[in-house]
């Protein structure tokens, strides 16, 4: 039983976490929306898990990298983190591209050095 997978999670969340600080994405920029956003992302996606389980499409796969710790049946625990940054990585990709669209239609739509 290891925690790399856990680990390397851990460390891609707290890198959003720095992002989303440096930049007001998500959290950093409406919280209680950004709380309800990211629930909504990890119960539907924890649902869809479980459903595919429940039919046997899903499994857990054995590797050393893992915990072996499990929250349901085939369900480990470093789902539940992966699918927290897959959502948290969205929702600031999201406001990202939003911010730097935003931005460059206040410049007018031309870039800098451009001949038009």
């Amino acid at each position: 039983m290891t925690f790399a997978y856990l680990l390397t999670l851990l460390l891609s969340l707290g890198a959003m976490v720095l992002l989303d600080h440096r930049f007001r994405l998500f959290f950093w920029w409406n919280p209680g929306r950004a709380a309800i956003v990211l629930a909504a992302g990890l119960v539907f996606f924890l649902a869809w898990d479980l459903f595919g389980i429940g039919l046997g499409i899903f499994y857990r796969g054995e590797t050393t990298l893992m915990t072996g710790l499990l929250l349901a049946p085939e369900l480990p625990v470093e789902e539940f983190f992966f699918l927290t940054f897959l959502c948290y990585l969205t929702m600031n990709a999201v406001q990202g591209a939003h911010l730097l669209l935003a931005a460059r239609a206040t410049r007018g739509g031309v870039d800098e050095g451009s001949d038009g």
